[in-house]
């Protein structure tokens, strides 16, 4: 069984960063698809970025040139990295992992994911 943990979580304002990080175990590791994801109660959970396993990446639109997501393959850790953050990106945010090495053509859908973390609250205030 695989276990997924977020971390870095807060409250700031707009304009502010804040990076999370997310460990990932319980199994032999190797470079797998992992991702971000955030979701609003009540609503559909959306992806955010996405790292294949050979490493490259992918970011919903709407976080492109503000969000890096990088990856720690020998500390089994992933990163996302939130610059010029806004009261929209307000949200729980969950890292997830795949089996596969490669993330799913739909991954910004919640598609292709297998194993979740528990999530982890950002608060973006005005």
């Amino acid at each position: 069984q695989l276990q997924v943990e977020e971390s870095g979580g807060g409250s700031v304002q707009t304009g502010e960063s804040l990076r999370l990080s997310c460990i990932v175990s319980g199994f032999t590791y190797r470079p797998t698809c992992l991702g971000w994801f955030r979701q609003t109660t009540g609503q559909p959970r959306k992806g955010v970025a996405v790292t294949n396993g050979d490493g490259s990446v992918d970011y919903a639109e709407s976080v492109k040139g503000r969000f890096t997501i990088s990856r720690d393959d020998a500390k089994h850790t992933l990163y996302l990295q939130m610059n010029d953050l806004k009261p929209e990106d307000t949200d729980t945010y969950y890292c997830a992992a795949a089996l596969s090495p490669k993330c799913h053509p739909r991954w910004a859908d919640d598609y292709g994911m297998d194993y979740w973390g528990k999530g982890a609250l950002v608060t973006v205030s005005s």
